[in-house]
């Protein structure tokens, strides 16, 4: 009888699922496997629907790597939520008789991935694909997770897009670019398109920051553009700004929505909105007219075709964790680097004081990021010496001491 290779999709859609499961399916199938695709994720394994487990076959995924989307689709699944249902998730697994489980996922998926490994005790092998267009996974060697150039891709053909539109009716944009605790997107998104301004939450260095600090540096920036003859540009902002608000704060301007692991739906914030708001009420209180629109730009990105990298990079990545269970392999990640596949341990994967995955946020004493800040158009603090400062007091209709005091803080 042949052994089973169960491959199973979790969290957000990003770009090369489709690769990971063609790739890893074929070559499964080659090594005279049956291979088998859990469709709607954790969810339906918590449920113990083995009918959704469908067998995939050369057919049915030979063209789908140059594709969108996920064809077992995906779900969510919050760990502390999924305790009281593991019996089943595990039971489920073995009456499907697998032997291999291929886990395609971010930090939640690979959260799952470790705690099925270890509670299967040596009877199903596992590993881990890394997947987010958060590219927040420390993945070795500074590659990014496959999905983040794709979405960056497309990101910036839609900023360039935003900025043209921008010059042609004299208007602010601010757009609101995904990454739940990182910066990682937007930054990559607003170096490349050349956006006026891009703020990230690595910035603030505190637990929460005031939705005033920000709107401040925005503020700022708008100001500085004025100040040479220009009432036009675009801030790109991560959403991962809004987690560091205070959610009571928060809540007196947003109604606060949770998605199905508990976490804040933070692109139901639309913190572009509520930052034009602040933005909009400061410029008019002191006679400034600016247009601000805010758009987010999210659900666009992570499921597009994958470009030639991802394409590319995810068929690696498929084959390279076939390969690793079937050479007697489990409990690691599967990383592609420096022209070679390698696996990373599950242990390394995880903060031993916490237990919870590592995460990777953007360096902002690292050259990446200061050459992308040298480009942007933002208050610093050579603009409040006395030969610059007159010129912006006077452009933000302030007096030089009012300017200072209320912009200073920000640089």
């Amino acid at each position: 009888m042949k052994e089973t290779i169960a491959i199973i999709v979790g969290g957000g859609p990003a770009p090369g699922i489709n690769g990971v499961i063609s790739a890893a399916a074929i070559e499964g199938i080659k090594k005279g496997k049956k291979v088998i695709g859990i469709v709607g994720g954790f969810k339906s394994l918590f449920a113990g629907d083995k009918k959704k487990a469908i067998e995939l076959t050369f057919e049915n995924v030979s063209k789908i790597h140059i594709t969108g989307g996920s064809i077992l689709r995906t779900s969510r699944e919050f760990p502390e939520k999924a305790k009281e249902r593991f019996r089943v998730l595990m039971s489920t697994l073995k009456s499907l008789k697998v032997r291999y489980l291929i886990t395609i996922g971010g930090e939640g998926t690979l959260y799952m991935a470790r705690w099925i490994e270890k509670e299967a005790k040596g009877s199903i092998a596992v590993v881990h694909v890394p997947k987010t267009i958060d590219n927040d996974l420390p993945m070795p060697g500074g590659m990014p997770t496959f999905g983040y150039e794709t979405a960056r891709h497309w990101g910036v053909e839609l900023v360039e897009n935003i900025l043209e539109d921008a010059r042609a009716t004299g208007r602010w944009y601010f757009v609101t670019a995904m990454g739940r605790y990182t910066g990682h997107l937007a930054l990559g998104i607003g170096k490349a398109a050349g956006a006026t301004v891009t703020v990230i939450p690595e910035e603030f260095k505190g637990e929460k920051v005031s939705p005033k600090t920000v709107a401040d540096i925005l503020e700022g920036s708008i100001i500085k553009r004025l100040s040479i003859g220009k009432d036009y540009g675009v801030a790109v902002l991560a959403e991962g700004i809004a987690n560091k608000f205070d959610l009571e704060e928060l809540m007196r301007n947003e109604c606060i929505e949770r998605d199905e692991t508990g976490r804040v739906r933070l692109s139901e914030i639309q913190l572009g909105r509520l930052m034009k708001m602040i933005v909009s009420r400061s410029l008019e209180a002191r006679g400034l007219k600016v247009t601000i629109v805010d758009k987010n730009i999210g659900y666009e990105l992570r499921a597009a075709n994958p470009i030639p990298f991802d394409a590319e990079y995810t068929r690696n990545l498929g084959y390279g964790a076939v390969r690793f269970l079937l050479m007697g392999g489990t409990g690691s990640m599967i990383v592609f680097y420096e022209g070679k596949l390698k696996s990373v341990p599950f242990c390394e994967m995880f903060e031993p004081d916490t237990g919870k995955p590592k995460m990777r946020f953007v360096d902002i004493t690292s050259e990446p990021y200061l050459v992308g800040r040298e480009y942007m158009m933002r208050l610093e603090k050579e603009d409040f010496s006395p030969e610059n400062i007159k010129k912006l007091a006077s452009s933000a209709n302030m007096k030089v001491e009012e300017f200072k005091k209320r912009f200073l803080n920000i640089v």
